[in-house]
């Protein structure tokens, strides 16, 4: 038994996610996008977790190159997770004009994200998402304060004061 959708995607509004873009290259080319699904899965090996829509152009592009990097955004960047949602697509399809990327063989790295640059190890469909399984080969940690998104709107981290 299942719960309901609408009950289910009205809860996890609720819940925050880090935002991050997952970018991609190789020989389908490059492509990125704005995923809210991303979680560390093992230490041994490191490796991580990110959930693509099945028939997005991401998933197939990552699929296809066999790599992928994940980049959390900093706090300041909510214009450049705006930009890799598609937002600006219609004025502006590529997504990575005038963004001063770091080029890698999996994919960009984004200024000042922190980044997990990743070979394809597995993926699984589950009801309309891809779950992208890969073993991380780099790391760039930026250390800034992440981006979060929570009830449709772009959020700041600060820790809680303790008495």
């Amino acid at each position: 038994m299942n719960a309901a959708r609408d009950a289910f995607i009205t809860a996890m509004r609720h819940v925050a996610s880090t935002v991050t873009v997952v970018t991609t290259d190789g020989p389908s080319g490059k492509m990125g996008a704005t995923v809210s699904a991303f979680s560390s899965l093992s230490a041994d090996p490191p490796s991580v977790l990110v959930c693509l829509k099945a028939d997005s152009r991401i998933a197939q592009t990552v699929s296809e190159n066999g790599a992928f990097c994940v980049n959390i955004l900093p706090e300041d960047a909510a214009s450049l997770a705006t930009r890799f949602a598609g937002a600006l697509d219609a004025s502006n399809p590529n997504r990575f004009e005038g963004v001063e990327i770091i080029e890698t063989e999996f994919g960009p790295m984004l200024p000042r994200a922190t980044a997990f640059t990743c070979s394809l190890n597995h993926r699984h469909i589950h009801g309309s998402h891809a779950i992208c399984i890969g073993n991380v080969t780099g790391i760039s940690n930026a250390g800034e304060k992440p981006l979060t998104y929570m009830s449709g709107a772009f959020h700041i981290v600060r820790p809680h004061e303790t008495e």
